[in-house]
């Protein structure tokens, strides 16, 4: 794994969804670095690429209510467990389940395991409202898959929430899920 910064100098071998999230910041002039890597489908795969990106990655979720009307992509710390009722108190949705890989390729043109932030520049309907942890932003950089899981980006917190995220007609709300490790030794 070899970090290198910007988009690969060859996209040809690549899936357009990738080549898109390229295209988008580069438009919006946010700078990145990237590390390709054997497909990461796990958390244990993502923090052994962390140390080269030099950025935690996200795990990130796609949630729903009972009905599936109502969809949320959960960004938090890879490391941090989740519980969904610490989440359904603060976003006003009882009975959150996880949804199916069926609804992250509809709305987000996006396989499971390379769920992203980066792919709502594919919700044009706005049918996923986003969900930030405190502690995610609160990093520096935030960690996340260009739409596939065989690529990983290192972006700037500041420039996905004032830059890329207006820019993909997204907003977000802040959640604050407890660490259970940190009240257990507390």
């Amino acid at each position: 794994m070899i970090l290198q910064h910007g988009r690969p100098e060859n996209t040809a071998d690549r899936l357009p969804k990738e080549v898109r999230v390229y295209e988008l910041l580069d438009q919006l002039n946010i700078s990145y670095d990237r590390i390709d890597h054997e497909e990461a489908n796990t958390m244990e795969i993502c923090l052994a690429l962390e140390a080269t990106l030099g950025a935690e990655i996200c795990k990130n979720l796609l949630l729903c209510n009972r009905q599936c009307t109502d969809f949320y992509m959960l960004l938090m710390p890879g490391n941090k467990p989740f519980k969904t009722k610490d989440l359904s108190k603060q976003i006003g949705s009882s009975r959150l389940s996880f949804a199916s890989g069926e609804y992250m390729e509809q709305f987000l043109d996006i396989t499971p395991g390379s769920l992203s932030v980066l792919g709502l520049m594919n919700d044009k309907e706005n049918r996923v409202r986003l969900l930030i942890d405190e502690e995610v932003l609160s990093g520096e950089f935030i960690g996340c898959h260009p739409c596939i899981n065989t690529s990983s980006l290192k972006l700037k917190t500041a420039d996905v929430v004032n830059v890329l995220l207006p820019a993909m007609d997204h907003s977000y709300q802040t959640v604050a899920l407890p660490n259970y490790a940190e009240e257990e030794n507390g």
